[in-house]
């Protein structure tokens, strides 16, 4: 029976070691066995005698992701006697461990055990790692704790093993047991920035400041690795002082250095900082990776943000740097964000290979900013392509539906996920409401149970808002103030919708008991970007320098829309901020950044931002100025972007 017909070979060899009487057996599958022939027709064998070159084909085989090679060239040696070292059977667990073959990595263990390596550190760490992938990380430490060789590498790697098994507590007690050592295992930067780590995952300050402290006696305090390290470990431990302590005093800094700090600022909302070190990066010398750059891009994804994205992109394009799909996809991302869709558009034409991300990020664009058909074409556009489809996409496609109001399409969809989430069948709630399908909407939610969910209310409100149905939403509101007592917001929209239907008796009520429950209303605020300063105006705001010309402007524009006859309509039912039905109406912040735009400059679009939802009359106004003046008014909410343009609005006044 020839060797590759059998469904299992036993190998009884004598083998060159330590001991040339031993003899070991190894199972192998018939696809092992096919490999080794393959192997043995496609290369040229070392001499028989020759370990290292033998060693050398293993490690080329091992780091060419070839690991049926490595095993085949192992068997090789086997049969032809070759002295076997420390090195080669850790390079072959390595191969069974990536393989995710444990059977293999048992049988290649008890050859190490028979053969006498066992206790080497090579093999020692080959073992652990593989009984902690492929096995259970307590029989990693079993291994470890009875094995006689132990040296800083296996000690890291462990601690390591425990960190990806998200334990970053045993992590760092592994850390400081083997600081507590007297047999003089050497503690590295490797050991130390796996420390640090453990410690950002803890968010624990004093255990870093301790950490801080040990790198310091070891004297790797200026290790590039352990700096980058410890920013890190401040970073996640909310410690943006510390963090930039240790970058200013790091007497050499790389690209990993710079973008850690980046983000770190980006991730805290500290985008103007961040620029400012990604401007000094770029004057230090340093050329941004792709890393760098979509690190970045998310804290470009802001109106008043728009002209550093650009920048950013700018220097791409100058400079050659290669745009893989991290960073267009990072690019596409910004420029939705910050109101561009046009300019999100051709990046995302421009990507030859579009992932998931890709798709949805294009979808979900296309909804926020009014151009739902175009996101549902898209949609259809990646289910014809081999593109994976996740619930993110799903919820991009659902959402384009409910933009253009294709509710038969939306069905559909929903009807193709597995498993719809709450966010998904909000999604499908306000779809029906705002096409005033309300006992579609009621019968779904009660199908689903999910009726005492917020998000599922909130978006049925909207539909209420949408459609014109203020009775219903008013018991809507109710619900949520018995969900979330404690939410402001809940109460001036029932306030509001009280002063709407001229209860002024229970709008009073209601202050009363906003005021006794210690609730603070949000205020309303728009921001505008001119010559690279944001300027933010709030509700009845004259603390501008050119209040009086913001006013006098506005003031004009209303006459103007009065003499064609048109009036705003001042409509507050539902809406959830109460100091805007109380103020002048050329006194809400939207208007007032509007008008400081108009003023400000004579071309292109005026860019607006608010932390609420644009009022009813607000939105009219903005509709005549913009055919009026013949200018593009973006304005972002907290949902969508308005693009107002020659009288129209891109929601197509759903909102």
């Amino acid at each position: 029976m020839s060797i590759l017909q059998s469904a299992k070979v036993v190998f009884h060899l004598g083998i060159s070691s330590s001991d040339p009487k031993k003899k070991t057996f190894i199972h192998l599958s018939p696809s092992h066995c096919k490999t080794k022939a393959a192997a043995a027709r496609s290369r040229r064998t070392p001499e028989r005698e020759d370990t290292f070159a033998w060693n050398s084909l293993i490690q080329s085989h091992l780091a060419n992701n070839e690991f049926p090679l490595v095993v085949s060239a192992y068997l090789q040696m086997l049969e032809h006697r070759v002295p076997l070292d420390t090195r080669t059977l850790p390079r072959v667990l390595d191969a069974s461990r990536l393989m995710r073959d444990f059977p293999l990595a048992k049988q290649l263990h008890a050859h190490s055990l028979k053969l006498g390596f066992s206790s080497h550190h090579y093999a020692v760490t080959a073992l652990i790692h593989i009984y902690a992938d492929l096995d259970t990380l307590p029989m990693a430490q079993k291994l470890f704790d009875n094995s006689p060789s132990r040296n800083a590498v296996c000690w890291t790697l462990l601690a390591r093993l425990y960190l990806h098994g998200g334990n970053p507590t045993l992590a760092l007690a592994l850390f400081h047991q083997m600081l507590a050592l007297d047999d003089g295992v050497a503690v590295d930067h490797v050991a130390v920035a796996t420390a640090c780590s453990a410690c950002g995952m803890m968010r624990s300050l004093p255990q870093a400041r301790i950490m801080h402290d040990v790198a310091r006696k070891c004297g790797l305090d200026s290790d590039v690795l352990v700096c980058n390290s410890l920013l890190k470990m401040y970073s996640d431990c909310d410690s943006m002082s510390d963090a930039r302590l240790v970058f200013e005093k790091m007497p050499c800094k790389d690209v990993i250095s710079w973008t850690s700090m980046i983000c770190a600022y980006v991730k805290r909302g500290g985008f103007n900082e961040a620029f400012k070190l990604f401007r000094e990066m770029i004057r230090a010398g340093f050329k941004p990776d792709s890393h760098s750059i979509s690190a970045f891009l998310p804290g470009c994804g802001r109106i008043a943000s728009l002209n550093q994205g650009r920048e950013i992109h700018g220097y791409l394009l100058r400079n050659g740097i290669h745009s893989n799909l991290r960073v267009n996809n990072a690019l596409m991302d910004m420029y939705v964000k910050s109101g561009c869709i046009t300019s999100a558009s051709n990046v995302f034409a421009g990507i030859n290979k579009k992932d998931t991300i890709s798709w949805t990020i294009m979808i979900l664009g296309y909804s926020l900013h009014g151009q739902g058909k175009l996101g549902v074409d898209l949609f259809r556009q990646m289910k014809n392509s081999k593109v994976l489809i996740d619930d993110s996409a799903y919820a991009a496609a659902l959402l384009a539906c409910s933009t253009a109001r294709m509710v038969e399409e939306g069905r559909i969809y929903f009807n193709l996920i597995r498993v719809p989430t709450v966010a998904h069948c909000a999604l499908k709630v306000v779809l029906l409401a705002q096409f005033g399908l309300f006992m579609e909407a009621r019968t779904f939610i009660e199908e689903r149970g999910i009726e005492k969910h917020p998000e599922i209310l909130r978006k049925l409100l909207e539909g209420c808002r949408m459609s014109g149905q203020y009775t219903m939403g008013k018991q809507i509101v109710e619900q949520l103030c018995e969900l979330e007592p404690l939410n402001a917001e809940n109460y001036v929209m029932l306030l509001n919708w009280y002063a709407g239907s001229g209860k002024w008796h229970m709008v009073q009520k209601m202050r009363e008991t906003i005021r006794d429950m210690g609730l603070k209303p949000k205020k309303a605020y728009t921001w505008t970007l001119f010559r690279n300063k944001v300027h933010v105006f709030g509700t009845g705001d004259v603390s501008h320098p050119r209040s009086e010309r913001i006013y006098s402007e506005l003031q004009g524009l209303i006459e103007k829309m009065r003499a064609k006859g048109l009036e705003p309509n001042w409509d507050f039912r539902l809406h959830d901020v109460d100091e805007e039905r109380e103020c002048i109406r050329i006194g809400h912040s939207e208007l007032l950044a509007l008008s400081f735009g108009l003023i400000s400059s004579h071309a292109g679009p005026v860019r607006l931002a608010k932390n609420s939802r644009m009022c009813n009359g607000c939105h009219s106004f903005a509709k005549f100025v913009s055919k009026m003046i013949r200018r593009e008014i973006i304005f972002k909410d907290p949902n969508f972007f308005h693009h107002f343009n020659d009288g129209l609005c891109s929601c197509g006044d759903f909102w």
